[in-house]
């Protein structure tokens, strides 16, 4: 299990630090993500910056849990953003169907980092 629980930190990590600098470098990409009644550069930057700050968090022993609870609360604030996107006529990013495969990949991801977090 301890192999298990380092390799999803490591894969975590480099995902969410990632998934934070293209927020930063490429936020055109996340535009469509943000309802319209929120100021989207500045939510878009904050994410991207909570999602880069969590993500290195689990690469240091002294931080992982922390990291890990961050993450998991993140995806739950993010999980009305991808239930919204369902409902949309052109989804956000891709399909309808790739629009329906983000939820329970969501629900994927609070698992992974309720695992990081019980395991750290």
């Amino acid at each position: 299990m301890a192999i298990l629980i380092l390799i999803l930190k490591i894969v975590f990590g480099a995902f969410f630090c990632f998934a934070g600098i293209m927020h930063i470098l490429k936020p055109r990409i996340f535009k469509n993500f943000i309802p319209n009644f929120f100021p989207k550069k500045l939510v878009n930057y904050v994410v991207g910056t909570i999602e880069f700050l969590l993500g290195f968090g689990l690469f240091f022993s002294e931080t992982t849990k922390y990291a890990a609870f961050g993450i998991f609360i993140l995806m739950i604030l993010l999980l009305p953003i991808h239930l919204w996107d369902v409902t949309r006529i052109r989804p956000a990013i891709g399909s309808k169907k790739m629009a329906i495969i983000r939820v329970p990949l969501q629900f994927l991801l609070m698992y992974c980092a309720y695992l990081i977090y019980t395991n750290s």
